[in-house]
């Protein structure tokens, strides 16, 4: 096994950056975080290989400006696998890809069963990854040998990975669609935030009342910013099993807390104040929030359609099975054909008249891809004529 050395220096960083300038292809990139452990996001390792020049492992909390590595790769197309992922803690440091080719992405295209990491590298490759430090805090320093092999490995397979895929794509006629995935996820805008993001507090279906709510609410923001503050995953300083154990006992007083055995955490007793402060702060809130979330823009489930809307939930049921069909026959999963959730809106307010010119634009309207909307439009605006239809037989026998 190689040695590696992670490059924080910025004469050792520049001289990489020539190196990899000096090679030709396309360039693997990935990066490991420390979540879990860190509050935020960011890179804590970055490696690059590209062939002719090698695997390099570049330490980003070190080096300050990534300038020279994006010219360095130019527009050479950029290979990452699960590319989502890491795209945003890359863009933080300045990286961004002219083009991208996402191997996991690609796999789930092609139908491969499982499209891990190792399991595509073995699948094409024939050759077993050792995923042993997946999970491990990647902003310690120094980072034992091991982990470097293991990150290095990373990288090291996946431009070979993507021309298998390449071909594969091309046997199945997909090279096109791939394109436009590859292109949808470089050019995805971020998730705006939350509104209540403190209702995803696990074990909160436990907290009732409004009072009580605000709380929790109270508690949740408290951890928050001291996570923030400390850069320290929530969890770790006080998880939310205990915040909603703290809410359910509604102690008395700051010592009632503190004998609370279920109030765990690192820094469930060293920030005691802190907590209490937030309890007494929840209490006094003016404006509790509400016993449920405001539904926004969101769809009731679908076993709730034959009530709530009727012609809806026949619309669905004809569809979903013939988008799953054409799915299988296109040998992918379906919600790479065309995801659940775009179908169910489509499917709650169908456009009017119903043609597959109609439903083609509903469905560009929720962001489905060009090739998305050339293979499922006909067969959906069909299952919808088809449920009327249905329905109208249904209502009147004699017909």
């Amino acid at each position: 096994m190689s040695e590696y050395t992670v490059i924080a220096e910025r004469d050792a960083f520049l001289a990489a950056c020539t190196t990899l300038a000096a090679a030709a292809g396309p360039v693997a990139v990935d990066v490991e975080r420390a979540s879990g452990f860190r509050y935020s996001q960011r890179a804590y390792l970055i490696q690059v290989f590209r062939r002719d020049a090698g695997v390099f492992l570049f330490d980003p909390p070190a080096l300050d400006d990534f300038a020279p590595l994006q010219e360095a790769i130019g527009d050479a197309e950029w290979v990452l696998h699960a590319a989502s992922q890491d795209l945003p803690s890359l863009r933080e440091l300045g990286l961004e890809p002219p083009r991208l080719f996402d191997t996991e992405l690609a796999a789930r295209l092609l139908g491969h069963e499982r499209v891990g990491l190792g399991a595509v590298v073995e699948n094409t490759l024939g050759i077993a990854l050792a995923k042993a430090h997946s999970a491990s805090d990647w902003s310690q320093r120094p980072l034992p040998q091991s982990w470097l092999e293991y990150a290095a490995l990373d990288v090291l397979h996946l431009v070979d990975v993507r021309d298998v895929l390449a071909r594969e794509l091309r046997e199945q006629d997909k090279t096109e669609i791939a394109a436009e995935e590859f292109a949808d996820v470089r050019d995805r805008p971020a998730k705006p935030p939350r509104d209540e993001p403190w209702r995803r507090l696990s074990g909160l279906h436990a907290v009732r009342g409004r009072k009580a709510l605000a709380v929790a609410r109270a508690l949740w923001t408290a951890r928050e910013e001291f996570a923030e503050a400390e850069d320290i995953a929530p969890g770790r300083l006080v998880p939310d099993r205990a915040l909603v154990a703290a809410v359910v006992a509604d102690p008395r007083s700051k010592h009632d807390l503190a004998a609370l055995k279920e109030f765990t955490g690192r820094a469930s007793r060293s920030e005691l104040d802190r907590w209490w402060q937030a309890i007494e702060r929840g209490r006094a809130d003016p404006t509790p929030p509400r016993e449920r979330a405001t539904g926004g823009d969101t769809l009731p489930p679908p076993r709730a359609w034959a009530q709530r809307n009727p012609d809806a939930d026949l619309r669905l049921k004809a569809a979903r099975p013939a988008v799953e069909e054409l799915a299988t026959n296109l040998h992918m999963p379906t919600e790479n054909l065309l995801t659940p959730d775009t179908l169910r809106r489509v499917a709650w307010t169908p456009p009017e008249p119903v043609d597959p010119g109609s439903v083609a634009d509903a469905l560009r309207a929720w962001g489905a891809r060009e090739w998305q909307v050339g293979r499922t439009a006909q067969v959906i605006a069909d299952a919808f004529v088809g449920s009327v239809q249905h329905a109208e037989k249904a209502a009147d026998p004699a017909s």
